[in-house]
Formats: C-alpha cells, sequence, structure tokens
C-alpha cells in the first residue's frame, strides 16, 4: 500500500469508530421508539387513575386485547404496570432525565425503577450506561456496590481548574474519574507496569469503555523525539470532546511525587511535537494503584501542565466477583432449561 502505516492506522481507527457510533445510534433509536409507545401507554393509565387492585381486571383485559393486535410487543399485565410506574416515576422530572431514560432499553429502566430511589443517582447510572454501553449485569453490579454513592466521596485529584480554560476544566472534571475498576483483565497475581500495559492494550476496547465516552486510542509505547533523544508515553488517546491528546502513565504501586514531572516534561513535548494547531492543551492522567490526596495535592501546586491522578482497581471486589459468578450460574442454568 502507498501509505503510510499511521497513516492506515488513523484511517482504520476513525471507519471502526463511525461503525460503533453508527450501532449505538440505531440501538438508541429503536430504544426510544420502544420507551415513546410505553411512556404514551403509562401516561393513559396514570391519567385513568388505574390501581392495581380495583384496575387489574382492566388491565389484564387491556393486555389480552392489545397482545392479539400486537403480539411481539411484550404487552403482558405486569409490564403495563411497570408503564404506568416509568412515567408516574419520570414525568415531574428535569427534562434532562427524562431524555436520557428515554434511550435506555426498557430492561435497563426496569432494573433502575426497582433498585435505584433517587432520580439523582438515576441520572449517574443513565449517563455511565450510555456512554460505556453497560449491559444490564454490570449495571446490576454497579448498583449493588454503590457507585453512585462512592463517586460523591471521591475528592478531586487533578489541577484542571488552574491549567485549562473554565469550560474545559469543568469538562475535563466530567470526563476523569478517580479511580478506575481494570477487573476485566482478570489478574490474580503481581504483575510488572509493563506487563499491566500488555494486557491493557489486548483488552483495549474494554479500557476506553472504562475510560468513558469520546477517547480514541492512538498507541502505546508512544515515541518522542527530541534533542537527539527518545522517550516514550505509556499509552496515548485523542479525546473528541475536549479535542485534547490524553497520556496515560501506569505506575504498579502508590503516588509519588516525581511522576508528576516526568508527566509534565512529557505533555510539554506533546505540546510541542503531536499537539494540532487547534487542538486543545495535552492532558495527562497518572494511573496508580493507590494515592494520597494530599501528596497529590501538593505535588501539583506549582504544576501548569494539566495532570489528573487516579487509582485503579485490578482484582473485582469480593462482592462484585461473587455477584457475577451468581449471574454466570443462573444465564448457565437458564440456558440448560431453554435447551430441555
Amino acid at each position: 500500500m502507498n501509505i503510510k502505516p499511521n497513516d492506515y492506522n488513523e484511517i482504520l481507527r476513525q471507519a471502526v469508530a463511525e461503525i460503533h457510533t453508527a450501532r449505538k445510534q440505531l440501538a438508541q433509536r429503536v430504544a426510544k421508539t420502544t420507551n415513546t409507545v410505553y411512556w404514551t401507554l403509562g401516561r393513559l393509565l396514570f391519567e385513568r387513575q388505574l390501581e392495581e387492585g380495583y384496575g387489574s381486571g382492566v388491565v389484564k383485559q387491556l393486555s389480552v386485547d392489545l397482545k392479539n393486535e400486537f403480539p411481539d410487543m411484550g404487552l403482558s399485565p405486569r409490564n403495563l404496570w411497570n408503564m404506568k410506574l416509568f412515567y408516574e416515576r419520570y414525568h415531574k422530572a428535569d427534562l434532562k432525565l427524562q431524555q436520557a431514560v428515554a434511550v435506555l432499553p426498557w430492561g435497563h429502566n426496569l432494573l433502575l425503577m426497582s433498585k435505584v430511589g433517587s432520580l439523582d443517582a438515576v441520572a449517574f447510572y443513565a449517563d455511565e450506561i450510555f456512554n460505556k454501553g453497560w449491559s444490564r449485569d454490570v449495571l446490576l453490579n454497579a448498583i449493588k456496590l454503590d457507585s453512585y454513592g462512592k463517586v460523591q466521596k471521591q475528592i478531586a485529584s487533578h489541577n484542571f481548574k488552574e491549567t485549562l480554560p473554565q469550560q474545559s476544566a469543568e469538562y475535563a472534571n466530567e470526563v476523569f474519574k478517580s479511580s478506575y475498576n481494570l477487573g476485566f483483565l482478570g489478574i490474580t497475581e503481581p504483575l510488572k507496569e509493563m506487563e499491566l500495559e500488555k494486557r491493557l492494550i489486548v483488552k483495549i476496547r474494554e479500557f476506553i469503555l472504562e475510560l468513558g465516552k469520546g477517547f480514541s486510542f492512538i498507541g502505546n509505547q508512544y515515541r518522542l523525539e527530541y534533542n537527539n533523544k527518545e522517550y516514550f508515553v505509556d499509552m496515548l488517546f485523542f479525546h473528541r470532546g475536549l479535542q485534547s491528546l490524553v497520556a496515560i502513565e501506569l505506575k504498579i504501586g502508590s503516588f509519588k511525587p516525581e511522576y508528576v514531572g516526568k508527566m509534565n516534561f512529557y505533555l510539554s513535548l506533546l505540546d510541542k511535537l503531536e499537539k494540532g494547531e487547534n487542538e486543545s492543551p495535552s492532558i495527562g492522567i497518572i494511573l496508580c494503584a493507590d494515592k494520597d490526596h494530599l501528596d497529590v495535592e501538593i505535588a501539583l501546586q506549582d504544576v501548569n501542565k494539566p495532570i489528573g491522578v487516579s487509582e485503579y482497581q485490578l482484582l473485582l471486589p469480593k462482592e462484585e466477583l461473587q455477584n457475577m459468578l451468581i449471574n454466570e450460574l443462573q444465564k448457565s442454568n437458564k440456558n440448560e432449561d431453554d435447551e430441555k
């Protein structure tokens, strides 16, 4: 091929991203159409003041007649009551939340209605589902682990407010998390940083999903050459929303202040050598096993490049691991029953 490997990789990356985006948009349109119908039916039952008990006969008959007309729409009495609950719960909520739940698969909405009480928590989980493509099982585990509650307690470990324009700083604060779960790597024993990087590269799609919406992977051990010397960034991404290069450095142990100086240097090189004319300043994330917030705060105090420090979790928490095993067993039993 009469094209440089890096240029071809960029074409491939963009093509894959476009296909993933198109598939996601199609699924969202299907979900939104279904949820719009369910919302309308729920409003009808709500406005007619039908309640379980005296209204059960009406809903049962309605279910029979609707299923005769639309046999593939899931119009059981139980689901009709769920539609009423769907409308009842969200019709007075703010428009942003209504729009968020409107594009979720119905099974996800049922889980949120049955397991999550706070509308703020629903908004958080809906955003995670939308951005990361969470399955229903992943959502269930996240709810049981109280992911929403844990995020509320996190202290920001970055200097975005001091180093980025206000709008970019607020967006970056939303994009980057204080902690990342790398349990999908299946690591059960200590390993070196290079091995951790290799595991992440093999499962780069899962890692990007954990990072969040808008990330595109550029490369690992990304080479930078300056002043006749070579430097290598562990992992380099581009974030479409921020219009920034994002450098990630992986550290096996606890955070050390000297990591900030090294990252600051890498960001200077990226801005000098790689950043496009219309792109925003490069952002650095130091991903380590543990961090002390006060150490991070002091280390970042006089740094002029946007840097964040995040923790990662290699092994799944015991409770989450148990839940996943239970779910797998239930799936296995269901498949066996279906085959009989």
